[in-house]
């Protein structure tokens, strides 16, 4: 099953967009969500993200780590910094090896939990971000990939 969410379509979406930097890091302790915080934080920096999509990214990226963490049974976050003609970019993918997912739409509605959470995770992350992908199998694991551009 899987579920894009592609806000930005209807501009003009320039080709050309390159990945400049991968990292990647781990998601299997509360340590490494914070060391994933840290990173995305500096990773948006780098990128020139003013303060408040700073936060957004941030707050995105320690919703899906999170929910990888503890739903998923622990993962790898990998960060993308980009850039295509105009603009720069962050992409986060989030992979777990965990149960998946199985009703996407269900799990997008805020205040559903499959744990103990509030439910506003993965919904949250992509109403954060610009582009959002979420690729999900039963027994399977998942993958989110979210992206966010700078503005010109």
């Amino acid at each position: 099953m899987t579920m894009s969410d592609e806000r930005i379509l209807h501009r003009a979406r320039p080709t050309g967009t390159q990945v400049t930097v991968s990292r990647s890091y781990d998601v299997r302790s509360d340590d490494d969500l914070l060391t994933v915080r840290h990173a995305v934080r500096a990773a948006t920096v780098e990128c020139g993200f003013g303060l408040v999509d700073q936060t957004r990214v941030v707050t995105a990226a320690s919703e899906l780590a999170r929910n990888a963490y503890i739903h998923g049974g622990g993962g790898t976050l990998t960060v993308e910094l980009l850039t295509r003609p105009g603009a720069g970019g962050i992409r986060l993918v989030i992979k777990d090896e965990g149960p998946g997912i199985p009703d996407i739409a269900a799990a997008m509605t805020d205040g559903w939990t499959s744990g103990n959470g509030l439910g506003h995770g993965l919904g949250g992350a992509r109403r954060l971000m610009e582009e959002f992908h979420l690729d999900t199998r039963p027994g399977a694991g998942t993958t989110v990939t979210a992206t966010r551009w700078t503005t010109p």
